[in-house]
């Protein structure tokens, strides 16, 4: 008898691997804070998740796995749409969700060795 991980684990392998990417796009708008005409970037972390359940469930719909472009609040005379403080605050709450969903694949997967184990 085989373990399916995907099945096991649920929509929390997904949920990890697109927060890793939104914190690639939140890092490179960071990286690029004094770079004029640089345009930040953000990911619609709950349509793309959703986009994989409808996927997974055979469902067929519109893709939003490309990073949106950030209206800022106040621009910049050069262009550049980077506001640091909301990028700041977007990536320390990005990494706080990513532990949470890192702890629930750990409680899970806990879950599957004490199921092997017998106990």
């Amino acid at each position: 008898m085989t373990i399916n991980f995907k099945e096991a684990l649920g929509m929390h392998a997904d949920a990890l691997q697109l927060r890793a990417e939104r914190t690639r796009v939140l890092a490179a708008n960071i990286a690029n804070e004094s770079t004029p005409g640089y345009t930040a970037r953000d990911v619609d972390f709950g349509a793309m998740l959703q986009d994989r359940i409808d996927a997974e469930q055979g469902d067929l719909t519109l893709s939003a796995d490309e990073p949106l472009y950030r209206v800022p609040y106040h621009p910049s005379a050069d262009g550049n749409t980077v506001e640091i403080g909301v990028e700041q605050a977007a990536f320390s709450q990005n990494a706080s969700d990513f532990q949470t969903s890192l702890t629930f694949v750990n409680m899970k997967l806990r879950g599957l060795a004490k199921a092997i184990n017998g106990q």
